[in-house]
């Protein structure tokens, strides 16, 4: 890792190329820490959903998820269904299970999140769900 402490929220670019076939829906996401810091088994990251904005279900293989939903409220989708999510709700995602947040508030969403066990998006074994897969 850099010997850089402080990484203003600022200085993190929104992830380019994140489509909405691909399960990104109206979304701003940032990668605050990971690869380019050195961190190949972690990414700490940084998303605002607008209302309506979702990250549809999906999974890593090769990665364990959590976020923590620090603004707004929605439905939180698992492997069993759906379920509401407010404020200060922490969802934790065992890799290879199926989830994502639709923002169904009046207000921005915001999520702070991470994953274990992958730094990159690539390295994360990202699939989006297509429907097919029950």
């Amino acid at each position: 890792m850099t010997g850089r402490l402080h990484f203003p929220i600022g200085s993190r670019a929104p992830v380019p190329g994140l489509r909405r076939e691909e399960g990104w829906v109206d979304m701003e996401v940032r990668f605050l820490l990971g690869e380019a810091e050195g961190l190949d088994d972690f990414l700490l990251g940084w998303t605002v959903m607008p209302p309506g904005a979702r990250h549809d279900r999906h999974l890593h293989r090769n990665a364990d998820e959590f976020f923590i939903l620090v603004e707004g409220s929605g439905v939180i989708y698992l492997d069993e269904g759906e379920e509401p999510a407010v404020r200060g709700d922490v969802i934790w995602t065992p890799r290879g299970r199926w989830h994502g947040f639709h923002n169904t508030g009046d207000r921005d969403a915001v999520l702070v999140w991470g994953w274990r066990g992958a730094g990159s998006l690539e390295a994360s074994g990202y699939q989006a769900w297509t429907g097919e897969e029950r």
